[in-house]
Protein backbone atom coordinates (compact mmCIF):
# COMPACT_ATOMS: atom_id res chain seq x y z
CA UNK A 1 0.00 0.00 0.00
CA UNK A 2 3.25 2.52 1.11
CA UNK A 3 4.62 1.54 -2.84
CA UNK A 4 1.42 1.85 -4.24
CA UNK A 5 0.90 6.00 -2.56
CA UNK A 6 4.41 6.76 -2.70
CA UNK A 7 4.13 5.47 -7.32
CA UNK A 8 0.90 7.64 -7.18
CA UNK A 9 2.19 10.91 -5.76
CA UNK A 10 5.10 10.54 -8.07
CA UNK A 11 3.15 9.86 -11.19
CA UNK A 12 1.60 14.23 -9.81
CA UNK A 13 5.64 15.08 -9.70
CA UNK A 14 6.86 13.46 -13.48
CA UNK A 15 3.72 14.71 -15.12
CA UNK A 16 2.83 17.76 -13.64
CA UNK A 17 5.58 18.76 -11.73
CA UNK A 18 8.88 18.79 -14.24
CA UNK A 19 9.61 22.09 -14.92
CA UNK A 20 9.54 23.60 -11.40
CA UNK A 21 12.14 20.72 -10.38
CA UNK A 22 14.32 21.73 -13.28
CA UNK A 23 14.13 25.62 -12.44
CA UNK A 24 15.89 24.83 -9.09
CA UNK A 25 18.77 23.47 -10.79
CA UNK A 26 20.76 26.79 -11.84
CA UNK A 27 23.32 24.26 -14.19
CA UNK A 28 19.85 22.74 -15.95
CA UNK A 29 18.55 23.52 -19.42
CA UNK A 30 17.06 26.98 -20.44
CA UNK A 31 13.26 26.24 -21.07
CA UNK A 32 12.02 24.67 -23.45
CA UNK A 33 10.24 27.31 -25.89
CA UNK A 34 7.45 24.53 -26.84
CA UNK A 35 6.57 24.53 -23.57
CA UNK A 36 6.06 28.10 -22.70
CA UNK A 37 2.09 29.65 -22.27
CA UNK A 38 1.21 31.08 -25.58
CA UNK A 39 0.40 34.74 -25.33
CA UNK A 40 -2.81 36.50 -25.24
CA UNK A 41 -4.59 36.54 -28.33
CA UNK A 42 -5.77 39.97 -29.76
CA UNK A 43 -9.23 39.89 -29.57
CA UNK A 44 -11.71 40.66 -32.69
CA UNK A 45 -14.15 43.77 -33.12
CA UNK A 46 -16.94 43.89 -31.15
CA UNK A 47 -15.43 40.93 -28.72
CA UNK A 48 -17.56 39.84 -26.42
CA UNK A 49 -17.12 41.04 -22.52
CA UNK A 50 -18.51 39.20 -19.68
CA UNK A 51 -20.00 41.43 -17.10
CA UNK A 52 -19.81 40.65 -13.30
CA UNK A 53 -23.01 40.39 -11.55
CA UNK A 54 -21.15 39.68 -8.20
CA UNK A 55 -17.91 38.56 -6.25
CA UNK A 56 -17.28 37.02 -3.10
CA UNK A 57 -14.41 35.00 -1.06
CA UNK A 58 -13.98 32.12 0.40
CA UNK A 59 -10.38 30.60 1.35
CA UNK A 60 -7.85 29.86 -1.28
CA UNK A 61 -7.79 26.30 -2.35
CA UNK A 62 -4.26 25.59 -1.51
CA UNK A 63 -3.22 22.52 -2.78
CA UNK A 64 -6.72 20.85 -3.72
CA UNK A 65 -9.26 21.74 -6.07
CA UNK A 66 -12.70 23.41 -4.68
CA UNK A 67 -15.20 22.86 -7.13
CA UNK A 68 -18.28 25.23 -6.45
CA UNK A 69 -21.57 23.44 -6.21
CA UNK A 70 -24.80 25.45 -7.85
CA UNK A 71 -28.29 24.68 -6.88
CA UNK A 72 -31.32 26.85 -8.20
CA UNK A 73 -30.09 30.53 -7.28
CA UNK A 74 -27.84 29.19 -4.17
CA UNK A 75 -24.26 29.17 -4.73
CA UNK A 76 -22.33 26.50 -2.08
CA UNK A 77 -18.11 27.40 -2.44
CA UNK A 78 -15.59 26.61 0.25
CA UNK A 79 -11.64 26.85 0.86
CA UNK A 80 -9.02 25.05 2.30
CA UNK A 81 -8.99 26.51 5.50
CA UNK A 82 -12.43 25.38 6.23
CA UNK A 83 -14.81 28.05 5.55
CA UNK A 84 -17.88 26.71 4.01
CA UNK A 85 -20.58 29.86 2.63
CA UNK A 86 -23.81 29.92 0.84
CA UNK A 87 -24.28 32.16 -1.58
CA UNK A 88 -27.70 33.42 -2.72
CA UNK A 89 -27.58 35.89 -5.80
CA UNK A 90 -24.23 36.41 -4.68
CA UNK A 91 -25.73 37.67 -1.04
CA UNK A 92 -24.22 35.55 1.55
CA UNK A 93 -26.65 33.91 3.41
CA UNK A 94 -24.30 31.83 6.05
CA UNK A 95 -21.31 31.21 6.34
CA UNK A 96 -19.51 28.78 9.10
CA UNK A 97 -16.35 27.23 9.66
CA UNK A 98 -15.93 23.24 9.49
CA UNK A 99 -13.62 23.52 11.87
CA UNK A 100 -10.58 22.23 10.28
CA UNK A 101 -8.28 21.96 6.88
CA UNK A 102 -10.48 21.27 4.02
CA UNK A 103 -9.18 18.74 0.77
CA UNK A 104 -12.13 19.07 -1.72
CA UNK A 105 -15.09 21.12 -3.42
CA UNK A 106 -18.49 21.14 -2.27
CA UNK A 107 -21.50 19.21 -3.17
CA UNK A 108 -25.02 20.23 -2.37
CA UNK A 109 -28.29 19.23 -3.01
CA UNK A 110 -30.76 21.94 -1.42
CA UNK A 111 -31.48 19.80 1.61
CA UNK A 112 -27.99 18.74 2.54
CA UNK A 113 -24.32 20.47 1.81
CA UNK A 114 -21.31 17.76 1.92
CA UNK A 115 -17.35 18.52 2.21
CA UNK A 116 -14.54 16.43 3.01
CA UNK A 117 -10.94 16.67 4.47
CA UNK A 118 -7.38 15.90 3.68
CA UNK A 119 -8.02 13.18 6.99
CA UNK A 120 -10.57 11.47 5.03
CA UNK A 121 -13.34 12.95 7.20
CA UNK A 122 -16.93 13.61 4.98
CA UNK A 123 -18.60 16.36 7.14
CA UNK A 124 -22.90 17.07 6.46
CA UNK A 125 -24.14 20.53 6.78
CA UNK A 126 -27.60 21.88 6.90
CA UNK A 127 -28.00 23.73 3.51
CA UNK A 128 -30.93 26.01 5.40
CA UNK A 129 -28.70 27.37 7.23
CA UNK A 130 -25.06 26.03 7.63
CA UNK A 131 -25.45 23.63 10.78
CA UNK A 132 -23.75 20.74 10.93
CA UNK A 133 -25.76 17.23 10.80
CA UNK A 134 -22.92 14.56 11.21
CA UNK A 135 -19.66 13.73 9.88
CA UNK A 136 -18.26 10.16 8.77
CA UNK A 137 -15.11 8.74 8.20
CA UNK A 138 -13.65 7.26 5.38
CA UNK A 139 -10.10 5.00 4.43
CA UNK A 140 -8.29 7.79 2.90
CA UNK A 141 -7.95 11.28 1.97
CA UNK A 142 -10.88 13.24 -0.42
CA UNK A 143 -10.15 14.99 -3.04
CA UNK A 144 -13.34 15.13 -5.30
CA UNK A 145 -16.46 16.90 -4.17
CA UNK A 146 -19.14 14.69 -2.62
CA UNK A 147 -22.34 14.31 -4.95
CA UNK A 148 -25.93 14.37 -2.94
CA UNK A 149 -28.28 13.23 -4.94
CA UNK A 150 -31.55 11.72 -4.49
CA UNK A 151 -31.24 11.63 -0.67
CA UNK A 152 -27.51 10.13 -0.66
CA UNK A 153 -24.17 11.43 -0.37
CA UNK A 154 -21.59 9.83 -2.57
CA UNK A 155 -17.70 10.17 -1.31
CA UNK A 156 -14.53 9.22 -3.26
CA UNK A 157 -11.47 8.47 -1.28
CA UNK A 158 -7.91 8.84 -3.06
CA UNK A 159 -7.92 4.81 -2.75
CA UNK A 160 -10.66 3.78 -5.40
CA UNK A 161 -13.42 3.79 -2.94
CA UNK A 162 -16.46 5.13 -3.68
CA UNK A 163 -18.80 5.24 -0.32
CA UNK A 164 -22.60 6.05 -0.64
CA UNK A 165 -24.33 7.74 2.48
CA UNK A 166 -28.02 8.37 3.53
CA UNK A 167 -27.87 11.59 3.93
CA UNK A 168 -30.29 11.68 6.83
CA UNK A 169 -27.16 10.29 9.70
CA UNK A 170 -24.53 8.95 7.68
CA UNK A 171 -24.92 5.81 8.91
CA UNK A 172 -23.88 2.44 7.74
CA UNK A 173 -22.90 3.59 3.69
CA UNK A 174 -22.57 1.10 1.02
CA UNK A 175 -18.92 1.00 -0.48
CA UNK A 176 -17.78 0.03 -3.83
CA UNK A 177 -13.85 -0.57 -4.63
CA UNK A 178 -11.96 -1.90 -7.11
CA UNK A 179 -8.52 -2.42 -7.31
CA UNK A 180 -5.63 -0.03 -8.07
CA UNK A 181 -2.82 -0.19 -10.96
CA UNK A 182 1.23 0.59 -9.35
CA UNK A 183 0.71 3.74 -10.66
CA UNK A 184 -2.27 6.26 -11.17
CA UNK A 185 -3.20 9.66 -10.94
CA UNK A 186 -3.49 11.89 -7.68
CA UNK A 187 -6.61 13.57 -8.76
CA UNK A 188 -10.02 15.56 -7.92
CA UNK A 189 -12.10 13.16 -9.99
CA UNK A 190 -15.69 14.49 -9.72
CA UNK A 191 -18.52 12.59 -10.12
CA UNK A 192 -22.07 12.87 -11.94
CA UNK A 193 -25.35 11.58 -10.99
CA UNK A 194 -28.24 9.78 -12.95
CA UNK A 195 -31.35 8.29 -12.06
CA UNK A 196 -30.62 6.05 -9.20
CA UNK A 197 -27.24 5.74 -9.58
CA UNK A 198 -23.61 8.08 -9.77
CA UNK A 199 -20.83 7.56 -12.37
CA UNK A 200 -17.45 8.14 -11.33
CA UNK A 201 -14.10 7.65 -13.40
CA UNK A 202 -11.46 5.48 -12.49
CA UNK A 203 -7.68 4.38 -12.84
CA UNK A 204 -7.28 2.18 -16.29
CA UNK A 205 -9.22 4.37 -17.89
CA UNK A 206 -13.16 2.71 -16.51
CA UNK A 207 -16.17 4.68 -16.65
CA UNK A 208 -18.46 2.87 -13.44
CA UNK A 209 -22.82 3.25 -12.73
CA UNK A 210 -22.51 2.80 -9.33
CA UNK A 211 -25.69 2.31 -7.56
CA UNK A 212 -27.38 4.81 -4.81
CA UNK A 213 -29.11 1.59 -3.18
CA UNK A 214 -26.06 -0.52 -2.84
CA UNK A 215 -23.21 0.74 -4.00
CA UNK A 216 -22.91 -2.20 -6.59
CA UNK A 217 -21.75 -1.68 -10.57
CA UNK A 218 -24.78 -0.76 -12.62
CA UNK A 219 -22.63 -1.26 -16.11
CA UNK A 220 -18.96 -0.65 -16.52
CA UNK A 221 -17.48 0.94 -19.61
CA UNK A 222 -14.09 1.28 -21.01
CA UNK A 223 -13.33 4.99 -22.06
CA UNK A 224 -9.61 4.32 -22.47
CA UNK A 225 -7.12 1.37 -22.28
CA UNK A 226 -3.71 1.88 -20.80
CA UNK A 227 -0.95 1.40 -23.57
CA UNK A 228 3.46 2.07 -23.27
CA UNK A 229 6.08 0.17 -22.67
CA UNK A 230 6.81 1.73 -18.79
CA UNK A 231 3.92 1.79 -16.23
CA UNK A 232 4.10 6.18 -16.46
CA UNK A 233 3.30 5.43 -20.10
CA UNK A 234 0.47 3.27 -18.98
CA UNK A 235 -1.28 5.62 -16.99
CA UNK A 236 -4.59 6.00 -18.59
CA UNK A 237 -6.91 7.62 -15.69
CA UNK A 238 -10.64 9.23 -15.90
CA UNK A 239 -9.82 11.83 -13.78
CA UNK A 240 -12.60 14.48 -14.66
CA UNK A 241 -16.21 14.36 -14.28
CA UNK A 242 -18.35 12.37 -16.95
CA UNK A 243 -21.00 14.41 -18.72
CA UNK A 244 -24.65 13.21 -19.65
CA UNK A 245 -27.09 14.93 -21.81
CA UNK A 246 -30.16 13.10 -23.02
CA UNK A 247 -29.08 9.53 -23.43
CA UNK A 248 -25.62 10.18 -23.95
CA UNK A 249 -22.39 9.89 -21.19
CA UNK A 250 -19.20 11.20 -22.30
CA UNK A 251 -16.00 11.02 -20.67
CA UNK A 252 -12.01 11.12 -21.25
CA UNK A 253 -9.23 9.75 -20.28
CA UNK A 254 -5.60 11.21 -19.58
CA UNK A 255 -3.10 9.64 -22.52
CA UNK A 256 -6.28 7.66 -23.19
CA UNK A 257 -9.75 8.41 -25.43
CA UNK A 258 -12.34 10.54 -25.58
CA UNK A 259 -15.77 8.33 -25.78
CA UNK A 260 -19.43 8.53 -25.23
CA UNK A 261 -22.10 5.81 -24.24
CA UNK A 262 -25.54 4.98 -24.42
CA UNK A 263 -26.42 5.84 -20.69
CA UNK A 264 -29.31 3.58 -21.21
CA UNK A 265 -27.57 -0.03 -22.29
CA UNK A 266 -23.88 1.65 -22.25
CA UNK A 267 -23.24 0.62 -25.72
CA UNK A 268 -20.26 2.54 -27.24
CA UNK A 269 -21.45 5.31 -29.60
CA UNK A 270 -17.92 6.72 -30.85
CA UNK A 271 -14.24 7.19 -29.22
CA UNK A 272 -11.13 9.00 -30.42
CA UNK A 273 -7.73 9.43 -29.41
CA UNK A 274 -7.14 12.09 -26.96
CA UNK A 275 -5.63 13.36 -23.74
CA UNK A 276 -7.33 14.99 -20.83
CA UNK A 277 -7.18 15.73 -16.79
CA UNK A 278 -9.25 18.42 -17.14
CA UNK A 279 -12.63 17.50 -18.62
CA UNK A 280 -15.14 17.90 -21.39
CA UNK A 281 -18.53 19.31 -21.67
CA UNK A 282 -20.92 19.09 -24.98
CA UNK A 283 -23.93 20.80 -26.40
CA UNK A 284 -26.88 19.35 -28.71
CA UNK A 285 -24.38 19.40 -31.80
CA UNK A 286 -20.57 18.45 -30.24
CA UNK A 287 -18.64 17.14 -27.70
CA UNK A 288 -15.75 19.61 -26.69
CA UNK A 289 -12.66 18.65 -24.59
CA UNK A 290 -10.08 20.70 -23.36
CA UNK A 291 -6.44 18.71 -23.66
CA UNK A 292 -3.51 18.52 -21.45
CA UNK A 293 -1.49 20.37 -24.35
CA UNK A 294 -3.80 23.36 -23.83
CA UNK A 295 -6.29 22.84 -26.94
CA UNK A 296 -9.74 23.04 -27.02
CA UNK A 297 -10.72 20.17 -29.39
CA UNK A 298 -14.26 20.22 -30.88
CA UNK A 299 -15.81 16.52 -31.84
CA UNK A 300 -19.16 15.50 -33.93
CA UNK A 301 -21.90 14.64 -30.92
CA UNK A 302 -23.49 11.99 -33.19
CA UNK A 303 -20.17 10.38 -34.78
CA UNK A 304 -17.58 11.50 -33.00
CA UNK A 305 -15.95 13.42 -36.44
CA UNK A 306 -13.60 16.08 -35.51
CA UNK A 307 -15.50 19.52 -36.10
CA UNK A 308 -12.01 22.50 -35.21
CA UNK A 309 -9.12 22.59 -33.12
CA UNK A 310 -8.28 25.51 -31.24
CA UNK A 311 -4.56 25.60 -30.50
CA UNK A 312 -4.37 29.58 -29.50
CA UNK A 313 -4.13 29.06 -25.79
CA UNK A 314 -1.44 26.26 -25.73
CA UNK A 315 0.53 25.32 -22.03
CA UNK A 316 -2.14 27.58 -20.43
CA UNK A 317 -3.29 24.71 -18.36
CA UNK A 318 -7.31 24.58 -19.53
CA UNK A 319 -10.07 23.83 -17.17
CA UNK A 320 -12.86 22.04 -17.89
CA UNK A 321 -15.17 23.46 -20.65
CA UNK A 322 -18.56 24.84 -20.42
CA UNK A 323 -20.76 25.87 -22.91
CA UNK A 324 -22.82 28.60 -22.12
CA UNK A 325 -25.34 29.51 -24.94
CA UNK A 326 -23.24 29.61 -28.10
CA UNK A 327 -20.15 30.24 -26.45
CA UNK A 328 -17.62 27.87 -24.71
CA UNK A 329 -15.91 29.34 -21.34
CA UNK A 330 -12.19 27.59 -20.41
CA UNK A 331 -10.36 29.21 -17.58
CA UNK A 332 -6.45 28.86 -17.35
CA UNK A 333 -3.36 29.21 -14.99
CA UNK A 334 -3.61 33.33 -15.06
CA UNK A 335 -6.98 33.17 -13.71
CA UNK A 336 -7.69 34.70 -17.57
CA UNK A 337 -11.47 33.42 -18.85
CA UNK A 338 -11.15 33.06 -22.37
CA UNK A 339 -14.32 32.60 -24.77
CA UNK A 340 -14.79 30.94 -27.68
CA UNK A 341 -17.62 30.31 -30.12
CA UNK A 342 -18.77 26.98 -30.57
CA UNK A 343 -19.07 26.26 -34.38
CA UNK A 344 -15.26 27.51 -35.62
CA UNK A 345 -13.69 27.61 -31.90
CA UNK A 346 -12.58 31.05 -32.32
CA UNK A 347 -11.57 33.32 -29.38
CA UNK A 348 -14.55 36.37 -29.15
CA UNK A 349 -13.97 36.76 -25.39
CA UNK A 350 -12.21 37.58 -22.39
CA UNK A 351 -12.26 38.19 -18.76
CA UNK A 352 -9.34 38.65 -16.13
CA UNK A 353 -10.36 37.45 -12.62
CA UNK A 354 -7.63 38.02 -9.47
CA UNK A 355 -4.09 36.48 -11.64
CA UNK A 356 -4.78 32.89 -9.64
CA UNK A 357 -5.40 29.99 -11.48
CA UNK A 358 -8.93 28.54 -12.61
CA UNK A 359 -8.74 24.75 -11.92
CA UNK A 360 -12.12 23.80 -10.57
CA UNK A 361 -14.45 23.36 -13.16
CA UNK A 362 -16.76 26.33 -13.88
CA UNK A 363 -20.36 25.84 -13.26
CA UNK A 364 -23.72 26.81 -15.76
CA UNK A 365 -26.04 29.96 -13.74
CA UNK A 366 -29.01 31.61 -15.52
CA UNK A 367 -27.13 33.62 -18.05
CA UNK A 368 -23.84 32.81 -17.70
CA UNK A 369 -21.03 31.08 -15.68
CA UNK A 370 -19.22 31.05 -12.04
CA UNK A 371 -15.71 30.43 -11.91
CA UNK A 372 -13.52 29.95 -8.64
CA UNK A 373 -10.23 30.96 -8.36
CA UNK A 374 -7.44 28.71 -6.38
CA UNK A 375 -7.11 32.16 -4.93
CA UNK A 376 -10.03 31.82 -3.35
CA UNK A 377 -12.24 34.49 -5.59
CA UNK A 378 -15.56 33.23 -6.82
CA UNK A 379 -17.03 35.05 -9.86
CA UNK A 380 -20.83 34.93 -11.51
CA UNK A 381 -20.48 36.23 -14.73
CA UNK A 382 -23.13 37.24 -17.43
CA UNK A 383 -22.27 36.27 -20.54
CA UNK A 384 -24.49 37.71 -23.33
Amino acid sequence: MMKRAALSLLAVALLAGCSSISSLNPFGSKPDPRKQPAPLATLPAGAVVPKSLWTASVGASGMFVFTPAVVNDSVYVAGADGSIVRLDGGRQIWRVSAGQALSGGVGADGKYVAVGTPKGEVLVFSADDGKALWSAKVASEVLAAPLVSEGFVAVRGGDARLYVFPGADGKQPKVYQRSVPALSLRAAADMAAVPGAVLAGFSGGKLVAISLNNAAAVWEVTVALPKGATELERVADVTSAPVISGRDVCAVAYQGRVACFDAGTAQARWAREASSSAGLDMSSRAVFVSDDKGNVLAYDRQAGASLWKQDKLLNRKLSRPLVVGSLILVGDFEGQVHLLRQDDGSIVGRFATDGTAIVAAPQNIPGGALVQTSGGHVYALKID
